[in-house]
Formats: structure tokens, C-alpha cells, sequence
């Protein structure tokens, strides 16, 4: 057997267990811990099938379709046991809760909460009214809805945090207001070297400017059966919290990254871009590959190092990459002038993949890999970027619109933008 036909058995039982994401539903640590093990070793099966790719190359001048095919299965594999991976941590980071966490709320907490799982369950809303008129709950009515309980709310939060991959690296504030105003300085005071004895000159006062972060409404309506309602061992606080929390992720993915700011957060690639040597306040500075959508076909791992070290020392502590799936596949083919890979999967359940030794956030809504597209960005996103939450998570039950169906209308307010604008740079794929 040839060392080409090995890789291609070794491959099969790494690829079948990756596409068996969905029948596998266990998330205990162990699970987790082998899931990890098969990524180890599917990317060491893919090192070996790119490295007969570019000897192939070397050799004939093209690479085997044979070995093509292997490649694009086992970078298949990788990102669907990487997939895996992410949902069985996800999952074993949810905390179980108890009586006794229970039993640490306050009264008026617990009240709210029976209360609250009675309209969900029934309708009945006679015993949830007086306690958000009492709270002072004017956000919330029988017409727009009533405000989950704090622990509901806080589960969303979590779970939206975990999901949610630009929320999750971005900078968070929380505000009860509609429009959350952040000033900065545009020039800071004068400074400058006097002798110990000498006149000092009178200084200038500082320009400030302001940003503003809208909070925008977003809304998800999960259904349920009669018998889901009926049933009283389904915790309804956790259903509402699973069933909300992809499509609020989905929709807060794509506003953060492509946002127009109009009924909706603004992303980070609507903001003006412009050439790094040409960089100003308000907009994204840029390095482009040189080449129209590619890598340049010598060193490509040049163009990724002049992105990095177009961000400044103080931002590139905490930097990291931020594309999606298919460019990272691209990323993973990419060797340095002593032939080691630039890409390196995760240390541990739970970390993530790095590329120059920095981390790599897959955001399924960055553009593909085209002429003129910013497909990579990098930079230090807690500084770059914030995501504003305004406090409050509403719920509208609707009985009528979709019988025999109960709908749950369930809506939040939540804004975002870029607040630093140094912070964030950009790769385009243009000459």
C-alpha cells in the first residue's frame, strides 16, 4: 500500500465521524475530549495530503486530482469536527440550575418568575401585571409584551455571549437609555519639555466629539405545541433561552459585520475604508495582497505579516483574526519560508485555532475571498468595536396568528459600531 493510499484510509473514519455532527448528542467531557483528539488528528492527515499536493506541484507542475479530492474532504472534515466541537462546549459551559440557586433570589424574583411561566404556560397574565407596574416596568404592557424575569434575561445574555462571535470579542455596555453616547478626543491637551525654571506657555483645551450607539430592536418568535406548554417538567425559561439565541446570534452576526445602521447596529465593514498610509479618524485603514481576489504566488505570507503590523503594539496584545470558514481554508494551505504551517488548530476544547500566533474568530458573514473584498480583518475588537444592550428582554404570547401553534414574540434592543477606529485593520484582495 502506498503512503498516498494510507493517508486516504486513514482519512475515512476521521470523515465519518465529522459528518455525524448531528445524530451525536451526548456533551459530556469525554465526548468532548475525543471530538478534540479526531480535529489533532484529521489536521495531521491534512498536513500530509497538502504536503504531497506541493510536491506534486514541484514535480510535475500541477497537483494529482486524486490528491485535490482528498484535501478538499479532509478540509471538509476539519470544519465540520471543528463545528462539533464548538456545539459540545457550548453546550457543557450552560450551567445547571437548581433549587438551591433558587433559593438565593429574592422573593419579589421568585414571584416574577411564577408569575411569568403562568402567561407563558396559559395566558393568564392577571398575576404578572401589578408586578411590573409595581417594578416600574414602563417598557412593558399587555400590547408590547412583558419583561422576562432577570435570570431569563441573563440566559439569553450567556448564551447570546457563546454563540454570537463578534459579540463575544467585542467591547459590551450595558444601558436602560435608547441611545448610548460615548465622547472621545479628537485633539488632546497641549504638551510638550519646559526647564525646571522656565515660563510654562498656556496649553489648549481638548476637542471632543461624541459617537452615538442606537439601540435597535430585534425580534425572534419561537412556537410551541400545546403539549410543550402542558408539560411541567419543560423548564420554559430555558426553552425561550435555546430557542432565541440562533436567531438572535444569526441576525447580530450580520449587523455587526455588514450593518447599514438603518433599523439595525452598524458593522465594522461599512465604515469608509481607505489605504493604511492614508489612515484617519472614521475610517478602517487597509493593506492590500497585491494581487486582484489572491494571495501574490510568492511568499502570500508576507501580505498577512504587513496586516499585522500595521496595527500598533498597543492593540496587537489582544489581536486576532476575524473571517469566515472558506478564507480560513484558504489560511490553512499557507507555509512559512521553513515550511511549517502558518495555521495551527486549537490547543484544548474550547480554545481557538491561531494563525501567526494569533487567535482565529470564524464570522460566517465576512466575504468570501474576491477582488476588491476586505475578506480578513485583525485587530484588538474589545477596543474596536462595541456592542450596546439596552436592559430588558420583552415577550408577546400569541395564541391566535398560527393555530393550532403558540407564538412567542420575543424582542430586544441592541446596538453597535466601531468606537475605536485605530483598533481594526483590514486585508483587501486588490493590487
Amino acid at each position: 500500500m502506498t503512503t498516498s493510499d494510507q493517508i486516504h484510509f486513514d482519512a475515512i473514519p476521521l470523515e465519518t465521524k465529522a459528518g455525524a455532527v448531528a445524530a451525536t448528542a451526548a456533551a459530556g467531557g469525554e465526548d468532548v475530549a475525543r471530538t478534540f483528539d479526531d480535529f489533532f488528528r484529521a489536521f495531521e492527515t491534512y498536513r500530509d495530503v497538502n504536503d504531497a499536493r506541493l510536491a506534486e506541484i514541484e514535480e510535475r507542475g500541477s497537483a494529482d486530482a486524486l490528491t485535490l479530492e482528498k484535501l478538499d474532504r479532509l478540509d471538509t472534515a476539519l470544519d465540520a469536527t471543528q463545528r462539533r466541537l464548538d456545539d459540545l462546549t457550548l453546550k457543557s459551559r450552560r450551567p445547571q440550575r437548581s433549587a438551591a440557586s433558587e433559593r438565593g433570589q429574592s422573593s419579589q424574583a421568585i414571584e416574577h418568575k411564577a408569575a411569568f411561566e403562568t402567561y407563558v404556560r396559559t395566558g393568564r397574565e392577571q398575576s404578572l401585571r401589578p408586578l411590573e407596574v409595581k417594578a416600574l416596568s414602563a417598557s412593558s404592557d399587555p400590547d408590547g409584551g412583558y419583561l422576562v424575569p432577570e435570570e431569563t434575561e441573563a440566559g439569553i445574555m450567556r448564551r447570546l455571549s457563546e454563540v454570537s462571535p463578534i459579540r463575544a470579542i467585542s467591547g459590551l455596555r450595558q444601558v436602560s437609555a435608547a441611545t448610548y453616547k460615548k465622547p472621545f478626543s479628537v485633539s488632546g491637551p497641549q504638551a510638550g519639555w519646559v526647564g525646571e525654571t522656565a515660563v510654562r506657555p498656556e496649553t489648549t483645551t481638548p476637542t471632543l466629539a461624541e459617537l452615538s450607539f442606537p439601540a435597535m430592536e430585534l425580534y425572534a418568535m419561537p412556537a410551541a405545541t400545546a403539549s410543550l406548554l402542558d408539560d411541567a417538567a419543560v423548564d420554559m425559561d430555558a426553552w425561550i433561552a435555546e430557542e432565541v439565541e440562533t436567531a438572535f446570534a444569526e441576525q447580530e452576526g450580520a449587523a455587526f459585520v455588514n450593518g447599514d445602521g438603518v433599523n439595525k447596529p452598524s458593522g465594522f465593514l461599512s465604515v469608509p475604508r481607505v489605504a493604511e498610509t492614508s489612515w484617519a479618524w472614521g475610517s478602517l485603514g487597509t493593506v492590500a495582497t497585491g494581487e486582484a481576489g489572491d494571495f501574490p504566488a510568492i511568499d502570500p505570507g508576507d501580505r498577512l505579516l504587513d496586516l499585522v503590523y500595521a496595527l500598533k503594539s498597543g492593540y496587537r496584545q489582544n489581536a486576532r483574526f476575524v473571517m469566515n470558514r472558506r478564507t480560513q481554508g484558504v489560511l490553512r494551505k499557507l507555509k512559512d519560508g521553513d515550511g511549517n504551517y502558518l495555521w495551527q488548530p486549537p490547543t484544548g476544547a474550547g480554545a481557538a485555532a491561531t494563525f501567526l500566533n494569533f487567535p482565529v474568530t470564524e464570522a460566517e458573514d465576512m466575504p468570501d475571498i474576491a477582488i476588491d473584498a476586505p475578506a480578513i480583518a485583525f485587530g484588538d475588537f474589545r477596543r474596536g468595536y462595541l456592542v450596546v444592550d439596552r436592559m430588558g428582554v420583552r415577550i408577546l404570547r400569541d395564541p391566535y396568528s398560527a393555530k393550532p401553534y403558540v407564538l412567542f414574540y420575543t424582542t430586544k434592543r441592541v446596538g453597535g459600531g466601531v468606537q475605536d477606529f485605530d483598533a481594526i485593520k483590514l486585508l483587501t484582495f486588490s493590487v
